[in-house]
């Protein structure tokens, strides 16, 4: 080559410096870019034709190395609409060739991009920092479905969400085995059911036979008499007397009365009539009174101090005493009201509003949830349970439940008020529904004037149960119905699955649309744009969809340059050209001293 190819391979040396310094100086003024991927030089040398014992170095020529698969890190940001992508992939962009009336006209050239601080413009468009349009497949709010496949330039409208009518109810609760009710009484076996005689009109089951009107019992206290020992009282225990002796701690004086369902019994010194009793009787000589008016089979009786009042089936039982002190001597106090079961019509499946205080006394809340209409009216949907049989009343007997839900919470009269869904739930001793029931339908369901349709209450595998429960209280563990009403979008933000979410006046969220990334087979033969973006060529290949990597929402990918090494480039760069100069200074210096060699 001799010394002036020593001239020109040095002047191609600072040429490829001077380029690898153009490349360092972008990356350095692009260290903060979102997204941004550093270009690195490559350095590649020109040998000349020579034979293999005058080859030489050669000179020199440079060229860019892109870095396109090199992720930068991932930082978190406040703006709901910022995404990163973690892996490999770039969101598919489009710049508007031009604007209408303020609005973008787009080519349908289509360019990729990493850099994802998009935002929400003015007309519905998510815009990044350098001005790109983003891509994505649409969803239809209605069936959650994708839209198509290809991906189009996304835009959102500010319109108002459509209600959307409540059709199921997911519900999913445990039914204490003994309900706490208003009028339930450990001591009377049956009285935390509901019993239909206490109703006008049958709430249970349409077409439920009525139940025949059957006995009901309650015990009083334990008492004792005021002998000498003290024993207990028993039919042959005086209702007055002195202590010491067999007879009441408390006496029962003449014109004292005993008032049984209406009946008054009056104490007399002697010579009791029909309605009287001598104060000298026992406690048989009540009883015995106490049975001829209720006729009750088995008779009230008293074993072990203990004294068992019956209804009998004709009627309920109730009993007071004016002389409070000997009525508690016998092991009551107040009123004592023995209420029979049974009884009442053949079963309508409603509770009217002249019923309504016995309904609410005889069953328990089971929870409410807010529903809705086709319009988006809401109504509150409150539901009640009410136990109609126990296993613990013997053989023929089984945990059985009627769910009911409020049709007019204002209801008077007649009018309706609750309303029975028409299903007997049936329980084991596992506290397992048996058999299950997977869900039962309110049909026509109208509560408080607002049309409901057909709704359907879904309790799933396991959804019911009825186990003990120490506050006697249904225990609602889910409510939940997937009607709303109208709603105009607020929002949007980015899930980490990669979906555009909408959030709606009404508090739905919505996904509106997925945002794909596409991939390259050779993603660093890119085209470089403007503003992070990149269009395919024929090296990077076509782009591909369906493999890219994850979305980050809230979050923005930063520049992958290295300061610290871009440094240290600089350094070597510097010292390499340098190093160039100083060979073009020697050859000059050679030239020159080939020249003096004529003089």
């Amino acid at each position: 080559m001799g010394i002036f190819g020593a001239l020109t391979t040095s002047v191609a040396g600072l040429r490829a410096e001077s380029y690898a310094l153009q490349n360092v100086s972008g990356n350095i003024a692009n260290s903060q870019t979102t997204a941004f991927k550093r270009i690195d030089t490559s350095f590649l040398d020109l040998i000349p034709e020579t034979g293999p014992t005058q080859q030489l170095a050669g000179s020199v020529t440079s060229a860019s190395r892109s870095t396109n698969t090199v992720q930068g890190d991932i930082q978190a940001a406040s703006v709901s609409t910022y995404m990163a992508i973690n892996g490999a992939g770039f969101f598919v962009v489009q710049k508007p060739g031009n604007f209408t009336d303020n609005s973008p006209i787009f080519d349908g050239v289509e360019n990729y991009t990493r850099r994802g601080d998009f935002t929400l413009d003015k007309s519905g468009y998510l815009v990044n920092g350098a001005g790109y349009y983003l891509e994505g497949i649409p969803i239809d709010p209605t069936t959650g479905n994708l839209s198509g496949s290809a991906p189009q330039v996304l835009k959102f409208k500010n319109d108002f969400l459509p209600a959307q009518a409540t059709t199921k109810v997911e519900y999913r609760a445990n039914l204490s085995s003994y309900p706490l009710t208003t009028k339930h009484d450990n001591s009377i076996p049956g009285s935390e059911l509901l019993n239909p005689g206490d109703f006008t009109t049958n709430p249970l089951i349409v077409g439920t036979p009525a139940t025949p009107y059957a006995d009901a019992s309650r015990n009083g206290a334990t008492v004792n008499n005021q002998n000498s020992p003290v024993a207990q009282v028993s039919a042959a225990t005086a209702l007055s007397g002195t202590n010491p002796s067999d007879s009441l701690v408390a006496s029962f004086s003449a014109g004292d009365t005993i008032t049984i369902n209406g009946n008054v019994i009056t104490f007399v010194a002697a010579g009791a009539g029909a309605n009287q009793l001598n104060v000298t009787d026992t406690v048989g000589d009540l009883l015995a009174k106490i049975n001829g008016i209720t006729g009750s089979a088995p008779p009230s009786s008293i074993t072990n101090g203990v004294i068992t009042l019956h209804s009998g089936t004709a009627s309920n039982l109730t009993i007071t005493s004016s002389n409070a002190a000997a009525f508690g001597a016998l092991g009551f106090s107040g009123t004592v009201q023995v209420n029979r079961t049974g009884g009442g019509t053949a079963g309508t499946g409603q509770v009217t509003a002249n019923d309504n205080q016995s309904f609410l006394d005889e069953s328990i809340a089971g929870g409410a949830v807010t529903a809705y209409d086709v319009s988006g009216a809401p109504v509150n949907l409150q539901f009640r349970w009410a136990k109609t049989d126990s296993a613990s009343l013997g053989t023929g007997h089984t945990d059985t439940w009627n769910m009911f839900y409020q049709v007019n919470p204002n209801a008077t009269g007649t009018q309706v008020a609750w309303q029975n869904v028409g299903v007997n739930f049936t329980f084991g001793p596992n506290g397992q529904p048996n058999p299950p029931i997977a869900s039962v339908t309110l049909t026509n369901a109208t509560v408080n004037g607002v049309s409901l349709g057909n709704p359907v209450v879904n309790f799933s595998s396991g959804g019911l149960t009825q186990y003990a429960d120490a506050n006697g209280n249904v225990q609602v563990n889910q409510i939940q119905q997937d009607g709303f009403p109208a709603g105009q979008l607020q929002s949007v933000s980015i899930s980490n699955n990669g979906r555009v979410v909408g959030n709606y006046s009404n508090g739905r969220n919505l996904d509106l649309a997925e945002i794909t990334l596409a991939t390259f087979n050779g993603p660093d033969f890119l085209k470089r744009k403007d503003g992070g973006a990149f269009e395919a060529t024929d090296e990077s290949g076509q782009a591909l969809f369906g493999n890219g990597g994850t979305i980050v929402g809230s979050s923005l990918e930063g520049s992958n340059t290295d300061i610290a090494d871009e440094f240290t480039k600089l350094i070597v760069t510097q010292q390499a050209y340098s190093a160039n100069t100083k060979v073009i200074t020697t050859s000059n210096q050679m030239v020159q001293d080939l020249l003096n060699v004529l003089r």
